[in-house]
């Protein structure tokens, strides 16, 4: 084990802390360094600076969360995967907002944080998998822009106003909104037309193997603008 993860590991839980009782602005150096009970440089030596801290919080933060909820494997049904997904993802909005609020809505020079990121690459592949079984009616990149800028959209909304006052429904109603705009009821039939059938040859260009580089590059362009003109 390396030297440094004992106490990278005691100042990101006692950032996480803090975070949880205080919000972003009790992650302070001071604060920080008192609860890890380690001296300021070791942080800047582990992390670089508050924002480095921060990264590391959010994403030690959003692994723990899956871990507690146990995420199930991959179903045969990508559409009930991707619901799944969307409750989750709004459900550490609702039970960690200073975490959610760090992961989706902290300024930073690079976009958003490594775990909303991560989260983003996830989304993306059940997106692919609903495309590969026939079952998305846009392109991938429109699907997976909808799905988290209103997944997004949803979260802080509801994290902003006090719980008492939330809409219960809100959440499942912006999701079955996006779902019915993004996907098909059921996989589509043998001959689904020119749009459906390019966003599916889309979602499994990258598995055809008799194409070089330049051919496969040639014909996503060709997919993706049959896969736009339905829209």
């Amino acid at each position: 084990m390396d030297e440094g993860d004992g106490p990278r590991a005691r100042i990101v839980e006692a950032a996480a802390r803090l975070l949880e009782d205080g919000g972003a602005e009790a992650v302070s150096t001071r604060a920080v360094s008192g609860a890890a009970g380690v001296q300021a440089p070791t942080i800047y030596r582990l992390f670089g600076d508050k924002a480095g801290l921060l990264d590391a919080v959010v994403s030690h933060g959003f692994e723990t969360y899956l871990a507690e909820k146990t995420v199930r494997e991959e179903s045969d049904d990508p559409v009930a995967d991707l619901r799944l997904g969307w409750d989750l993802h709004v459900g550490l909005a609702l039970e960690r907002p200073a975490l959610y609020t760090l992961m989706y809505a902290r300024p930073s020079g690079e976009g958003y944080s490594p775990a909303a990121r991560a989260a983003f690459a996830v989304l993306a592949t059940l997106v692919r998998r609903i495309a590969a079984a026939g079952r998305l009616r846009v392109p991938e990149g429109r699907a997976v822009g909808l799905v988290h800028s209103t997944g997004a959209g949803t979260a802080l909304s509801l994290i902003a106003v006090p719980p008492e006052k939330r809409d219960p429904g809100l959440s499942d109603a912006a999701r079955e909104a996006v779902i019915a705009a993004i996907t098909n009821d059921a996989p589509t039939a043998p001959e689904p037309g020119p749009v459906a059938a390019a966003v599916s040859l889309r979602a499994a260009l990258d598995d055809v193997e008799v194409l070089t580089d330049a051919e496969r590059a040639l014909l996503a362009e060709w997919l993706d603008r049959i896969g736009a003109s339905g829209r």
